[in-house]
Formats: C-alpha cells, structure tokens, sequence
C-alpha cells in the first residue's frame, strides 16, 4: 500500500490528531457507511470500482489493527511535525529576507537632508538659469523711448533735452499724467490702453506714492498728444490730471471736475516734486539710450 494514503481520509473520515482519538466502533460505522457507497455492484459501469473498494478494505484493515493504525498515526504525527517545521522555516527564511532587503534599501536610500538640499540647488539652478534668460531678452530688446532720448554725440555730453540738436525727444509729444491713489489706481497697461484711443503710444513710465501716481505718456505724434491732453479725463472716481511736457509761461492742466458749464476747469497742478520726478524719468531714459549704443 503507498504509504502516502491518508487511511482515514479514504474512509471519509477526519485525520490528524482528531483521527487518532476516534474509537473502533466509529472506524466501522464509517467502513459499512463507505462500502454501501463504493460496492462494485452498485458502480457496473466503473472500471476503477473494484480498485477503489479493495483500497478501502485495506485502509480499513490498517486502522482495525493496533499495531498498525499506531504506526500510521505515528506517521502522520512525524508529518505534521515536519511541515510545520518548514513553516517556521519559511516563516523566519522570509523574515531574514525581509531584513536583508530592508538593510540594503536603508543602505542605498538618499539621506532626506541631503536630497532637500539637491532639490534646493536644483531649483536655484533653474532660477538663475531663467533670470539670464528674462535679462537676455531685456538686453536685445530696444525701450519704445530709448530712442528719442539718444545723446548728440556732437554736443560733448550736452543732453538733446536741453535744447541741443541731433536726435532729441520732440518734448511736445510727451504728456505728464497725475492722479490722487483714491479709487481704483491706474497701471501702465491701463494707461496705454486709454491714451491709445487719441493715437499710438510709444512708451508708459509709472511712478506712484502711496498718496499720488505720476506718469509720463509719449505719444507718437504731437497731433495726438494735443488730442489727448484736451480729451483724456480717466475714471470719474479717480481723475486724470494731463499736461504736455513742453513748458509754457502759464501752465494749466485738465481736470476731470466740471464747472458750471460743464466745461473743462482750469487748474495750476504742476509743483516742484512732479518736475524732480520727470527730470529724474528722464535721465534714467537717457541713460538706458546711452547703454543701446
């Protein structure tokens, strides 16, 4: 008989520990039970029915002899201790591996320090990069009034804005804009966009206080700067005041507040600190145009 038949299995009934406590009349029992079920008179048309009843008879036989159901038990005892001998194999075999592998990755693993400081330099690099990017563009890129404001190099350092001749700023197309930091402020591109519906503009330079925003607009022709400074009045809740750079003996600006008439009002709005503003845009232009050469 193999010795690898589960005696009690064949029968139908448990094996194991639980197996080796069940008595004889239950192994009969089971027997008479198994043998109605696997007689070859009731399997006619089975060829394996005589082989499968003379097997039951013989684990019947094992487990009705003392010896032998002792030495089967024995065997399965030696069985189930072997397996579970491997699993506390397996189970510590997987447990050193788990360690092993636990160890290398801790060997190998980036310290989180420093890849915090790769990661910084990384994007420090990537800023810089894209800072001489922006600062390239800057320095290909010619000012709209830089041009204008170009020294005559025959004058010995004499700025064209003071009268000189050559390739001056024609003053009469530059406009100096002021308005009070109340309601919504005016950025360049807001400006542009208005002073744009009089004719092209070349150039928005901002300079703003926390009480007053100052600029100076240059238009593209003198035409359209005319056009401007009798027309452009902003937002109501935040006026436009809008005078020609060109000086005059008597200087007057448009206001946005309305008379009587509801004719323009005339008021003196030009004072010592928008003068030091322009001179000091100018010289900053002037000197950008001195770099472009």
């Amino acid at each position: 008989m193999d010795a690898e038949v589960d005696h009690y299995a064949v029968l139908g009934l448990p094996s194991g520990e639980e197996g080796a406590r069940l008595s004889e009349q239950e192994i009969s029992k089971a027997y008479r039970s198994k043998a109605r079920e696997l007689h070859p008179d009731k399997r006619p048309d089975d060829p394996n029915a005589h082989a499968d009843f003379l097997k039951l008879q013989t684990s019947y036989e094992v487990l009705r002899d003392e010896k032998a159901r002792k030495l089967f038990d024995d065997l399965l005892r030696v069985k189930r201790e072997k397996l579970h001998r491997q699993g506390q194999q397996d189970s510590k075999r997987r447990k050193m591996m788990s360690d092993l592998e636990e160890r290398e990755r801790s060997a190998f693993a980036v310290d989180p320090n420093m890849k915090a400081r790769e990661e910084e330099e990384r994007i420090s690099r990537k800023l810089k990069e894209e800072i001489a990017r922006i600062r390239a563009m800057q320095a290909n890129k010619t000012p709209a009034a830089a041009t204008p404001f170009k020294q005559d190099t025959k004058e010995k350092g004499k700025d064209s804005m003071d009268g000189g001749g050559g390739n001056g700023l024609d003053k009469e197309k530059v406009l100096k804009i002021s308005w009070e930091k109340i309601g919504e402020d005016y950025s360049a591109h807001r400006l542009r966009a208005i002073f744009e519906k009089f004719g092209a503009v070349e150039d928005v330079v901002i300079k703003s206080s926390k009480k007053k925003g100052s600029a100076l607009v240059v238009m593209a022709s003198k035409d359209a700067a005319v056009a401007a400074t009798g027309n452009v009045l902003g937002d109501l809740s935040n006026p436009l005041l809008v005078l020609p750079l060109q000086p005059a003996s008597s200087p007057v600006i448009f206001s946005a507040e309305k008379n009587d008439s509801d004719g323009p009002k005339l008021s003196k709005l030009v004072g010592a600190g928008y003068q030091a503003f322009e001179d000091s845009v100018l010289e900053k232009l002037k000197k950008a145009a001195q770099r472009q050469k």
